[in-house]
């Protein structure tokens, strides 16, 4: 079981790396791959170290399963060579997310639509993840109408550098800016570039992704994304107007039996996600249930998860254990 991680030295796939390890993922060769300034580097795995290779090495090394998190520009040049060679890649850029021929893939939502053709397996965006984890129990037992969401994005989410930004801005350093303005003490509302529309495409991710991932493109989604200086992960505040009505306590119900989902929801107490608590942690949490008493049929709730991991690395790998197990692999 040869696999490949693309992007081994980023954010993203070093996470990757140690959730294939606390997972238990059944490697008998790990094959690191990054820019050529990284080749030669050890990368540390399971106790025993693997030199950091360039991509077309890794592809003469025949991996079966490759995970790419190296940018979208590296998945559409080499994903389809990785293909070409009998390998699955799971691909965490946006490059094939909206492409009709790929799957976009929740493994708790949708990964029965996956077959052994689908060789490039598109990973969502990680503010849609933890989402659509939260709305496709609902949407099943409700049939949602309209979302309307407004997230609070890690600075993890842009990668090494915007991390570099915040801890330089906070220590008085003068270093590299990747934000248009400090993103220390400040919120910025812009993640990724604008659209002709005026939306972002982190925005605009959240509409389409979402309703490709439930299959149902009648869903009306809205959102505004926006930055802010935290590391351990991104929340996001939810509106949901339903066709069907609801009591909370079925709300409470369903979310608390759908598996990756945690919900952490008693004001008495003060408890409720935020994301410092969920950093480092695989699941979606999710809080301040309430019903929405300005619009009948709908709900208010708040939805933490650690974007590195179920918005990125975790469920990269839910995928390669999916399609490990269902279609076989050796």
């Amino acid at each position: 079981m040869k696999i490949a991680v693309v992007g081994a030295t980023g954010l993203v796939g070093g996470v990757m790396l140690k959730v294939l390890e606390e997972r238990n993922f059944p490697v008998s060769e790990l094959i690191p791959v990054a820019t050529e300034k990284s080749v030669g580097k050890q990368i540390t795995f399971k106790g025993k170290e693997y030199p950091v290779v360039r991509v077309g090495d890794a592809l003469k090394m025949n991996p079966i399963i490759a995970l790419f998190s190296a940018g979208g520009n590296t998945s559409i040049e080499y994903a389809p060579s990785f293909a070409k060679i009998s390998c699955y890649v799971i691909d965490n850029s946006s490059a094939w997310r909206m492409n009709p021929k790929n799957k976009l893939i929740v493994p708790e939502i949708n990964s029965h639509i996956l077959d052994t053709e689908d060789t490039i397996i598109a990973n969502p965006n990680c503010s849609t993840i933890q989402l659509v984890m939260t709305l496709a129990p609902l949407h099943r037992a409700f049939h949602i109408k309209r979302v309307i969401v407004s997230t609070y994005q890690s600075v993890t989410g842009t990668g090494i550098k915007a991390v570099r930004q915040l801890e330089d801005e906070r220590n008085n350093i003068v270093g590299e800016k990747i934000y248009p303005y400090s993103i220390d003490k400040n919120c910025i509302p812009q993640c990724d570039v604008f659209t002709e529309n005026g939306y972002t495409k982190e925005e605009m991710k959240l509409v389409n992704e979402t309703q490709k991932i439930l299959g149902d493109n009648s869903i009306l989604v809205t959102a505004t994304a926006v930055r802010v200086p935290v590391v351990g992960g991104h929340s996001e505040s939810v509106n949901i107007e339903f066709e069907k009505d609801f009591e909370i306590s079925q709300i409470l119900k369903i979310l608390e039996n759908t598996p990756g989902v945690t919900v952490l929801d008693d004001i008495s107490k003060n408890i409720y996600p935020f994301p410092q608590m969920a950093e480092g942690k695989n699941d979606v949490f999710v809080g301040r249930i309430r019903r929405d008493y300005s619009n009948p049929k709908s709900l208010n709730l708040w939805i933490v998860s650690d974007n590195l991991r179920k918005g990125a690395a975790t469920n990269a790998v839910q995928i390669a254990e999916y399609i490990t197990k269902t279609f076989n692999l050796k």
